[in-house]
């Protein structure tokens, strides 16, 4: 019986699951002269070379937009959903004459 792969690529896309050590884990995140996306060292895909500036720049836009939707309630809605006078519940009678 063959044995699978645990690394390689499928349809251009990297996949590692190798058990990772400290030190693998620690030099992918950080890779000086490599562009602003690396290799994960676990799992599938890509992930942020944090050696790179562009991906601080993408971490403090996602950060940013975070912290302004904890700021805002996190509903994702305006303040037209929600009545201000809010008694609860209303009755409606429909007159059928």
């Amino acid at each position: 019986m063959a044995d699978k792969q645990s690394s390689g690529e499928i349809l251009g896309i990297p996949y590692n699951f190798e058990r990772p050590s400290l030190g693998r884990l620690l030099s992918s995140y950080w890779q000086p002269g490599k562009g602003m996306l690396v290799e994960k060292p676990f799992g599938i895909g890509y992930t942020l070379n944090l050696a790179n500036w562009r991906s601080w720049v993408i971490l403090a836009v996602a950060g940013g937009l975070y912290y302004q939707q904890q700021q805002s309630g996190g509903a994702g809605g305006t303040d037209a959903d929600v009545p201000e006078d809010d008694d609860g519940p209303v009755e409606v009678i429909v007159d059928d004459d």
